[in-house]
């Protein structure tokens, strides 16, 4: 019998997970992006249930500056397994709640998503969702739990952490409490591509060295769209980029780049000394707190 290595470890992991919150709750949800590590749930999902049908929905928070390549690929890959997809916009809750529009040059509507989100939760009911965060993208979600129970106004309290020893995981909730469940948590940005590249996971072109349109900004590559705020002093610069993590247009920051496949990719990250969303996430620099300070507020 070949002996496993550390991707099956914690493929193995993830799977169990899943299957959990499958036993443990009546109305979970996965949180689909279309980006790396929410398909990478969704491969996982396929090995966890098929030939069933996933036993819950997946699910989209779009705030309408989402890059194109990932809302195509989010649904062509819905359509190819045909599983449920639920989407719910930023935009509508804007409007429905008279919610106030960031303003600015890179106005981002990250912060609106946790008023879609918890609507959307008490939409559906859902008491589990589901998604591709992990510990090491940065250190508010270096405190989570695998299972990390969210109060009835969705809000996240890291002193109140529960014990998860020996893969031992409690889902156990009062009414109105939500769980939200990180099967990848324990895995690194490394792992997730090791892991895209073994299993022939495919990817939206994003991620992939690309010419794009860019404004420089504080050191950092900002895609030129419709939703940014050019200034008379910013230049409009043609470079080769690939983006690391993929969120809104208005936040996220590509990287230059000539890596055009999986080895070169994970090359270029074994080098790096700089964490995904350090290098490319511009609203995670509001404050030293900023992650952490919406997840208290129920972001994802």
């Amino acid at each position: 019998m070949p002996r496993l290595d550390y991707l099956d470890h914690l493929e193995s992991e993830a799977i169990h997970i899943f299957r959990e919150v499958a036993g443990q709750f009546e109305k979970p949800a996965l949180l689909f992006s279309g980006g790396k590590d929410s398909i990478t749930l969704v491969h996982l999902a396929l090995k966890a249930f098929r030939p069933g049908k996933f036993p819950f929905p997946l699910v989209h928070i779009d705030t309408g500056h989402n890059f194109p390549e990932a809302l195509e690929f989010r649904d062509a890959l819905a359509s190819e397994i045909g599983e449920k997809l639920i989407v719910r916009k930023v935009e509508d809750t804007i409007k429905a709640r008279h919610l106030t529009e960031p303003k600015g040059k890179f106005a981002s509507r990250n912060a609106l998503q946790t008023y879609t989100l918890l609507d959307t939760i008490e939409e559906f009911k859902f008491d589990a969702c589901i998604g591709g965060a992990r510990r090491d993208e940065e250190k508010a979600r270096a405190k989570e739990r695998i299972f990390s129970v969210r109060d009835e106004f969705g809000q996240w309290d890291p002193k109140r952490q529960r014990p998860e020893l020996w893969n031992i995981f409690n889902g156990r909730i009062h009414k109105g409490e939500n769980v939200r469940v990180f099967p990848i948590s324990n895995w690194t940005e490394l792992d997730v591509w090791n892991y895209i590249r073994r299993e022939k996971i495919a990817l939206p072109s994003i991620y992939f060295a690309h010419d794009r349109k860019v404004i420089e900004h504080e050191g950092q590559l900002v895609a030129l769209s419709d939703f940014i705020q050019l200034e008379d002093t910013d230049t409009v610069l043609t470079k080769q980029v690939r983006y690391r993590t993929v969120g809104d247009m208005t936040c996220t920051a590509a990287v230059e780049s000539s890596a055009n496949n999986l080895d070169d990719i994970i090359r270029e990250i074994t080098a790096t000394k700089t964490s995904e969303r350090g290098e490319t996430r511009i609203d995670d620099k509001v404050s030293e707190a900023a992650m952490e300070d919406r997840k208290k507020n129920g972001y994802f």
